[in-house]
Order: structure tokens, then sequence, then C-alpha cells
């Protein structure tokens, strides 16, 4: 072994000067306070979330309605017992964090989950408009089962549509480490507090930005590199950013936006059946009805042979 146990001495200093900068930089520590939620414990629940969305498309083969009632009921017994303890770390924390607080969190936190899990029918029923939304807006597309399987688009929307119902429930932490884990999968990054309507579509999906407090209507399609975003960040006296605004624009229904349009501001609402096209920037309203593009560019383009060197020529796309 060529290790030289000798050079292990200098590692109970580090330990000392590691252990210094936890007084000096206490906003990246958290100690002397009660747990914090387990991020791999919410993943783990998103993932029993997605057996019970789209039930004989994950883990569990052969499922049938003999046996799907039992499966279910098992999942979600799993899921409030987990949640409810994840939930009520998340509360405490938010509450100041110390063990010795008399407050029940575990409690107000088994409130909040039995709310989220009464409304799993309905994200049910908004996720089989927004597969059916993908097979109808993809003609690459084979059927149904293959937008379940392999649209990181429908992930990234099944995510969010359960995260979305927590962050309603003003749950801190745990739909943000969803739509965070989310985005690591898919390259797609959907704030928990965006609005979003059925029959929704992200084609392609990877770059899609979609912050907080976007609102999307019904029959939106997306492309890759999608920016719905913010024009600037006010700030108060004290130069603190002012929260608790709009600062993204509003989509209504019908719309198509093309790849890496960029859409920016609270104030800017693009109207119904309207499409904006690839690499258009809008810090303004559109109205209903509106077809934005840029204006075709010039491609200059050299063709270098052995013997000669042929003239430019421009090319208007």
């Amino acid at each position: 072994m060529a290790t030289d146990f000798r050079l292990k001495e200098r590692l109970p200093r580090l330990t000392d000067r590691l252990v210094e900068t936890y007084s000096q930089h206490a906003i990246i520590n958290h100690l002397d306070h009660c747990p914090l939620p387990k991020e791999a414990a919410v993943i783990d629940a998103v993932s029993d979330l997605q057996e019970i969305l789209f039930p004989g498309y994950r883990r569990r083969e052969g499922l049938h309605h003999g046996n799907i009632q039992y499966y279910v009921g098992d999942l979600v017994d799993r899921l409030h017992d987990q949640l409810t303890k994840q939930v009520g770390r998340a509360l405490l924390h938010e509450a100041g964090g110390h063990c010795d607080d008399d407050t029940d969190f575990e409690a107000l936190g088994q409130a909040k989950v039995l709310e989220f899990l009464d409304r799993l029918p309905q994200i049910r029923a908004q996720l089989a408009t927004d597969v059916q939304a993908a097979y109808d807006g993809d003609p690459a597309c084979k059927c149904p089962a293959e937008v379940i399987f392999c649209y990181p688009g429908l992930e990234a929307v099944t995510v969010h549509r359960l995260a979305h119902e927590l962050y309603k429930l003003e749950i801190p932490f745990i739909p943000r480490i969803m739509a965070e884990w989310a985005h690591s999968k898919t390259g797609i990054d959907i704030h928990p507090g965006a609005t979003i309507g059925d029959y929704f579509f992200i084609d392609h999906g990877t770059g899609v930005v979609i912050g907080e407090t976007c609102e999307i209507g019904d029959h939106v399609k997306i492309y890759q590199g999608v920016t719905l975003g913010a024009v600037s960040f006010p700030t108060d006296e004290n130069g603190q950013l002012v929260r608790d605004q709009k600062r993204h624009p509003t989509i209504e229904n019908h719309v198509v936006v093309y790849a890496n349009a960029t859409i920016l501001g609270g104030r800017t609402v693009i109207g119904a059946h309207s499409v904006i096209g690839s690499s258009v920037w809008l810090t303004k309203s559109v109205a209903p009805h509106t077809t934005v593009t840029m204006e075709a560019p010039s491609l200059r383009i050299k063709n270098e042979e052995s013997d000669a060197l042929k003239p430019e020529v421009n090319y208007k796309i």
C-alpha cells in the first residue's frame, strides 16, 4: 500500500480549521437545530406518487383491477407517513427550528398531507390532458404510452403538478426539492409556484425556464430553450429584493412558443391563439391571434476550393 500514514498527521489540524469556519460562515450550517427534511425521502415519495399516477408504467408489474386497490392503498398509507414526517420537519424549520417548541408540527404536517393526497385524483385528470397534448402535438409520437415512458416534458410537468399543490398549501422546502430534482433529470426548470393549465406540452424541453409567478393557460405548447422570466428585480429602500410581486409573464390559451424565445415581465401578456417564433425577445404584451417572428437574418458563406476562392455568397433565410 502506497499511503504514507505519517502524512495523515495533518488531518486533525485540517479538521480544526474546518470547524472554525462553522462559526465564521454560519449561514451554510445547520447545527443545534432539529432535523431538516431529507431530500432522499422526498424523492422516494415522488417515486411513489408517480407509481400512483401512472400505475403499470413504473415499478410494479402485473397490476389489474383485482389488486390495484390494495396496491394503491399501501402506497397511499406509506406516503401519508413519510410525507407527514418530512412536512412536519419543514414547518418546524420555517418556524425557527427549535426542538423545544411546544407546537405539534407533525400534526400540522399531517393535515396538509391529507389535503394534498386528496388532490391526487384531480392531478391525474390534468396529467391525462398533458399526455394527450403531447401525443396530439408531436407527429413523431407513436402512442400515448411513449409519452409516459420517454418524454422529459411530461416528467417535468408531472413533478410540477405535484409540487404546485404542495406550494399552494404553503409547505416550505419540499416543493423546491422536488422541482430541482426534476430540473436535474430533465433540464426543465419550472418553479413550483407557476400556474399551468390543462393540455400543456413541452416539446424536447432542455433549457426551458418557467418562473414562479408565471401563469399559463390551457392548450399551450412550448419548445426547448424557452424562458418565461422576469425583466428586473425591484429593491426596497434598504436595497433588499421586493418579493411577492408578479414578475413573470402570462401566457393565455392556445399559444405556441418556439425554441429559444424569451418572454419577460409580470405585465407581459401573450394573447390567446398567438404564435411566438424562435429566438424572439419580448418584454411587451401581444394581442390575441398575433404571430411574432424575428426578421430573417443574413448568412455569409465562404466556399474555398484548392485552385480558387469563390466569391462570398449572402443568403437570406
